[in-house]
């Protein structure tokens, strides 16, 4: 069972006049570390709750609409079983081609449509911007499960809550996080290198060539002063990387299958290669992967990648109550 920060006691309960009641959670950007701080002292609770008694009554009556317009194992599950501990109820619409939409509808009608039924919108778009109409079109609480190559919110949170609680180190000042694989349509590699750029690390970027790191969050990462770097072999930095974190290469973003057959497979992570990596250093990637972890690494303990899902459950589990009051 994964451990997580030690926190204060948080006391749970209505707490409409928190900063954080009605907001909604759509970038990284405007987070500092006080607010990360703040979040995870709440999914350090949740966690503790969970292994406790498994489920609790504080969001009963309240009810979530999971809308999304992309495929989603994790993160919609994730999601509605967050829900679902906190004793609400979630409207799960993982298949939009059914209803309204197909029809014509408006993303905006459809989030106005959906705000008459629920408490709070998780809303998952395959266009970056996506999550801020429908924010803009909202009267209740909206959370960005991920827009297009844009961002990726959640995740990056329940990725820097991961960091801090599989290397037991309170502050992640001084590491070296490398980044691996699919940078340019990977959307939880751009919000996690905004989140750290609110810390002293070191970042890394290894990846083909045509998937390099986009330049708008390179510039971004440079004006908080933040040293980086970009390689093509992860046997010029993996020695001294404290934290891996590998991207799949998504075939879905690519309008010429050539150009993904020409990347996919460029990096694999496997027990051998591992070999020139820290003791004490973890592994981590969003998931799903195809083939660029070997499942022969799978019980090594610096591999953190399922562990990491169970930490998205208690972040999402924080934010819930947070936004709707509760926290």
């Amino acid at each position: 069972m994964p451990t997580s920060p030690q926190s204060p006691h948080l006391p749970f309960g209505d707490n409409v006049h928190s900063p954080w009641y009605g907001k909604d959670v759509l970038s990284v950007k405007n987070l500092d570390r006080k607010d990360l701080e703040y979040i995870f002292g709440v999914a350090h609770e949740m966690h503790g709750m969970v292994d406790r008694v498994g489920s609790f009554d504080l969001l009963k009556g309240k009810i979530l609409a999971n809308l999304f317009y992309e495929p989603s194992t994790r993160t919609s599950s994730s999601f509605h079983a967050a829900m679902e501990r906190l004793g609400g109820s979630v409207i799960p619409i993982n298949n939009v081609k059914y209803s309204s939409v197909s029809k014509g509808e408006s993303l905006a009608d459809t989030i106005r449509t959906l705000e008459c039924y629920a408490d709070v919108i998780v809303l998952r778009h395959p266009e970056v911007g996506s999550a801020a109409i429908a924010a803009e079109a909202a009267e209740k609480p909206v959370l960005n499960a991920g827009d297009g190559v844009g961002e990726h919110p959640t995740q990056a949170l329940l990725d820097l809550f991961t960091i801090f609680s599989e290397l037991d180190i309170g502050e992640i000042d001084g590491k070296t996080i490398t980044m691996l694989g699919d940078l340019k349509y990977g959307r939880t590699v751009h919000s996690l290198a905004r989140l750290l750029t609110l810390y002293d690390v070191k970042l890394n970027y290894v990846s083909p060539d045509i998937l390099k790191m986009p330049q708008e969050v390179m510039d971004e990462v440079a004006a908080k002063g933040i040293p980086q770097a970009e390689y093509s072999s992860l046997e010029e930095v993996l020695p001294e990387t404290d934290v891996l974190y590998v991207t799949r290469v998504q075939k879905e973003r690519f309008k010429n299958p050539g150009d993904y057959e020409k990347v996919a497979g460029s990096f694999v992570i496997n027990t051998e290669i591992m070999k020139a990596a820290k003791e004490q250093m973890i592994v981590m990637h969003p998931l799903p992967r195809v083939n660029e972890i070997s499942p022969d690494f799978d019980k090594d303990p610096r591999a953190a990648y399922f562990r990491q899902m169970e930490y998205g459950l208690y972040v999402r589990m924080a934010l819930l109550a947070m936004v709707l009051g509760k926290a």
